[in-house]
């Protein structure tokens, strides 16, 4: 039986035309800066986004921290986030513990913030407290389902943070994927912030590599952490040549992967015992509530493995699936009955 992978779009295998590019690639030395693929992908880049300058990292985890370091002037500083974020939930508390920040956490909902809350949370200077210093936002929301902030929302929360002195760092680890869920260039949402991470490992095929954009003397301090934390590379250009071609091809082809993870959004909650909230399905994941089902989400864990479904644990009470390249709309009418039949043994 073959294994239908809705588990994460950072199993999408890099395309033909990627490959070709890696292996033919000029080289030379990143960390002096003499890798010419490497340069060109960071123009590529940072044009794509309206900033200065790119720094090509290893991982959206290692792009986030670096951003972070970069953005803190002094220990103690105060970053607001949601709860829910990549960067509080998932990257080891690097945020506190490597880069030395106090997380003030907001009210996460369903992957949105709100502008007055956040308004509220910024604390006037005040001896016994943190001094208020980032934003930190991420869109789209992978907690959430790859819920999209619109551009409005994502302009107001952004007006609180520059009348209250913070910087705003926007984990775009999807950028993309919201980009075109909302209609807009991604440059659209980097014009208000300091500094962007995006990946290229995602739904852009990549087989590694994320990206930090900024100003340019942004992204030369972060060359600095980047060295410190181990991330400075030598040749490179076999990362970035699949970058080149992602940013020349693949941006546009998400838009189907969204189509996809409509269509299966719907013939989730039609099948009994699940249930998916259609209106917060925005980009390429959806979150599938098995409450109904009666089941623990080890147990619908394993019997949609039986059924040969891999799929993403959201304990308690959810689980996640992510649509992709490799999962079109064939594979979804599939997947689809095969969770029906799992869940109905």
């Amino acid at each position: 039986m073959d294994m239908l992978n809705f588990r994460s779009d950072t199993q999408t295998l890099p395309t033909e035309e990627m490959l070709d590019a890696m292996r033919s690639a000029p080289l030379g030395d990143d960390v002096f800066g003499e890798d010419p693929t490497v340069n060109k992908f960071e123009a590529m880049a940072a044009a794509k986004m309206g900033k200065q300058a790119a720094m090509l990292v290893i991982s959206g985890t290692m792009g986030n921290l670096v951003s972070l370091m970069t953005h803190a002037n002094a220990i103690g500083g105060e970053v607001f986030v949601d709860p829910f974020a990549h960067i509080f939930f998932n990257e080891g508390g690097g945020l506190a513990s490597i880069a030395g920040y106090m997380p003030m956490p907001l009210a996460s909902h369903d992957g949105l913030l709100d502008p007055d809350e956040l308004a509220a949370a910024i604390r006037k200077p005040n001896i016994h407290q943190p001094v208020p210093r980032l934003l930190s936002l991420e869109n789209s929301h992978n907690r959430s389902g790859g819920r999209l902030t619109p551009l409005d929302l994502h302009r107001k929360l952004c007006k609180v943070a520059r009348e209250r002195g913070l910087a705003i760092h926007l984990d775009g680890a999807r950028i993309f994927n919201a980009a075109v869920a909302a209609g807009v260039e991604a440059s659209a949402y980097a014009a208000d912030v300091d500094s962007v991470q995006f990946c290229l490992s995602k739904g852009l095929s990549c087989p590694l590599g994320s990206v930090v954009v900024g100003s340019a003397e942004f992204i030369e301090r972060a060359r600095f952490h980047r060295k410190r934390i181990g991330g400075g590379m030598r040749q490179a250009g076999i990362i970035a040549a699949a970058g080149i071609v992602a940013l020349e091809k693949m941006i546009d082809r998400l838009a189907d992967d969204h189509a996809n993870a409509k269509l299966l959004a719907g013939g989730l909650n039609a099948v009994p015992g699940l249930s998916v909230k259609i209106e917060t399905v925005d980009t390429n994941m959806v979150n599938v509530d098995h409450t109904g089902t009666g089941l623990s989400t080890d147990e619908v864990m394993a019997k949609l493995k039986d059924t040969g479904v891999i799929v993403s644990p959201r304990p308690p009470k959810a689980f996640r699936m992510v649509t992709c390249r490799h999962t079109g709309k064939s594979e979804v009418e599939e997947v689809i009955e095969r969770v029906g039949n799992a869940l109905s043994i």
